[in-house]
C-alpha cells in the first residue's frame, strides 16, 4: 500500500500581484491531498510559485508531482513524440519573448512545472505577469473593447525576428533544424482576448506572442493595439523576476500569466525541465468557446475540466 506524506508549507508572498515562495514541503507523489489542494490554491491566488532546494527531484519525481496536480499533457504539440518532459535548452532555444505557453491549440494548458538542471554562471532569469492584474487595471472603454475582441493564435510566426539567432542571419544547423520542427504542424486557433479563468471565475487577458492578428482588424491595427495591451500586461508592477538556483522548481498558472526567459548569459549553457499540464478550452465573458481554424490537438492533450479539490 503506498504512503502519503503530509506536509505544513509556509508561503512567503513575493508581489503585490504575483509570486510566492513556497517553503515546508519536500515535492514528490507521495504528497498528502491536503498539501496538494493547499498548492493548488497557492498557484490559483499568486499565479507562480517557487520551490527552493528540491534537489531530491529527477524527471520522474517531476511527473510523479504533476500527476497530483492535474494531468500531464505530451511535452509540446510538434516538439516531442510522446515524451512528457521537455527540455528548455539554450543550444536549441531561447524564448526570450513574452509569451502564454502552447496558445495556438485550443486547449491552452492550465499550469506548467519547471526544474533547474544545468544553470549559467550569470544572467538566465525568468521573468512572469500577471494577466488577471493587467485585465483589472484596464480603464472602462478598454475593458469594453477587448471583451469583445478575439485574436488568432499560431505556431507559424516570425521565429527568427522574436528569437534571433547568436549567429546573425546564419543560424546553426541544430537551431535551423529545431525551429523547423516546431512548425512541422501547423495549428492556427481563434481565441477571445478576455477570458474567464475556469478556476477563479476572474477575467484575464490571452495574448503572448503566438497572436497572428486580431479577428477582423487588418495588420496595421492589430499591431498597435497588440503593443497596447501587451504593454500594460507586462507593467514592472505586475510582474514578477527569478533567479534561478540548482534545486529549483517553479510551478505556474499558464491560464493567468505569461513568462519570459531572459537571455543574458550570453553562450553559456542553461538546460530546465518542463512538464505541462492539460487545461481547457478557453470561454469568454459570453460563454463562447475558443474556435480552431487549423490543426488537430488531441495526441498532444486531452481536454481536461479544472481538478476539483479535496477540500
Amino acid at each position: 500500500m503506498s504512503e502519503t506524506r503530509a506536509t505544513s508549507l509556509t508561503i512567503t508572498k513575493l508581489g503585490a500581484h504575483i509570486g510566492a515562495r513556497v517553503e515546508g514541503v519536500r515535492l514528490g507523489g507521495d504528497l498528502d491531498a491536503s498539501t496538494v489542494d493547499a498548492v493548488n490554491a497557492a498557484l490559483l491566488e499568486h499565479k507562480v510559485l517557487f520551490f527552493p532546494d528540491q534537489h531530491h527531484l529527477d524527471d520522474d519525481g517531476q511527473l510523479a508531482f504533476a500527476h497530483l496536480l492535474g494531468t500531464p499533457t505530451t511535452a509540446h504539440p510538434t516538439l516531442s513524440r510522446g515524451e512528457q518532459v521537455l527540455p528548455i535548452d539554450s543550444r536549441y532555444d531561447k524564448a526570450n519573448s513574452w509569451h502564454t505557453d502552447v496558445t495556438f491549440v485550443d486547449r491552452i494548458p492550465k499550469a506548467s512545472l519547471l526544474r533547474a538542471v544545468a544553470l549559467p554562471d550569470y544572467g538566465g532569469t525568468t521573468t512572469w505577469a500577471s494577466t488577471e492584474a493587467a485585465y483589472d487595471q484596464l480603464p472602462a472603454p478598454l475593458r469594453a473593447l477587448v471583451e469583445n475582441l478575439w485574436a488568432t493564435h499560431t505556431n507559424l510566426y516570425d521565429y527568427a525576428a522574436q528569437f534571433p539567432s547568436p549567429h546573425g542571419d546564419n543560424p546553426s544547423e541544430t537551431e535551423r533544424a529545431y525551429r523547423d520542427q516546431f512548425v512541422s504542424d501547423y495549428y492556427e486557433t481563434e481565441h477571445p482576448v478576455v477570458r474567464v479563468h475556469p478556476e477563479t471565475g476572474r477575467r484575464v487577458l490571452l495574448l503572448g506572442h503566438f497572436v497572428k492578428k486580431f479577428v477582423g482588424l487588418g495588420s496595421t491595427e492589430s499591431a498597435a493595439l497588440f503593443r497596447l495591451l501587451q504593454d500594460r500586461i507586462t507593467k514592472l508592477e505586475n510582474t514578477v523576476r527569478w533567479s534561478w538556483r540548482p534545486g529549483d522548481l517553479a510551478i505556474w498558472d499558464n491560464r493567468a500569466t505569461q513568462h519570459y526567459a531572459v537571455a543574458d548569459y550570453d553562450d553559456q549553457y542553461r538546460r530546465l525541465n518542463r512538464v505541462t499540464l492539460a487545461g481547457d478550452v478557453p470561454v469568454d465573458i459570453h460563454g463562447e468557446r475558443s474556435r480552431v481554424v487549423s490543426g488537430d490537438a488531441s495526441a498532444y492533450s486531452n481536454v481536461v475540466a479544472p481538478v476539483a479539490l479535496a477540500g
